[in-house]
């Protein structure tokens, strides 16, 4: 009996030593999991794992930095002697256009509502609304098309529009030109 009473003691050590280094590599998986994701993640939005692992206070910082400056950042469309600023919108459409700057596009007008051109390469569309119902001043991009679409008149909804930013000043001067114009458009410092 003693004998008996020994084996089970000692069968029950032998499992449960094997249960916790089952569990501590299960651990350790996780956590390796969630490091890859935290990992990840930080990188989507330009910040190291360690960077985001120093606290909520640290993160707040770098995510106010981060949509200030994408607050500041202003385009400039040249024409005809004429200048509009466009104060650009923070999404990942507008990224990729800025990415793109400088440009020297020609525009057209189209439905006597919109000036549109179309760049050489298509705009991301990630995170994008299913469409916009656009304003006076609005600069966009319409993705089934490819096309950037200047409003200077009222519009109603569309879907696939992407808002990339809205005209600060001087969409007057585009409401009155005729035919095609060329237009350099470059990021203001």
């Amino acid at each position: 009996m003693k004998k008996n009473v020994q084996r089970i003691l000692l069968s029950l050590m032998v499992s449960s030593i094997l249960l916790t280094a089952c569990n501590n590599r299960t651990n350790e998986e996780n956590t390796s999991s969630e490091e890859n994701l935290t990992t990840h993640q930080s990188s989507k939005q330009g910040v190291t794992a360690d960077e985001s692992n120093n606290g909520d206070s640290q993160d707040s910082t770098l995510d106010n930095e981060g949509s200030d400056a994408m607050e500041d950042i202003r385009i400039k469309l040249t024409f005809n002697n004429q200048e509009v600023i466009v104060n650009m919108d923070d999404n990942p459409t507008s990224k990729d256009f800025l990415s793109l700057l400088p440009l020297t596009l020609t525009f057209e007008d189209y439905a006597g509502t919109e000036k549109i051109s179309y760049p050489s390469d298509k705009l991301s569309t990630e995170e994008a609304p299913s469409g916009i119902d656009p304003a006076v001043g609005d600069f966009t991009y319409y993705a089934p098309w490819g096309n950037l679409a200047i409003y200077y008149k009222d519009f109603g909804y569309s879907n696939g529009l992407i808002k990339l930013g809205e005209i600060e000043s001087g969409i007057e001067k585009l409401e009155n030109l005729n035919g095609d114009f060329t237009v350099e458009i470059e990021k203001m410092d």
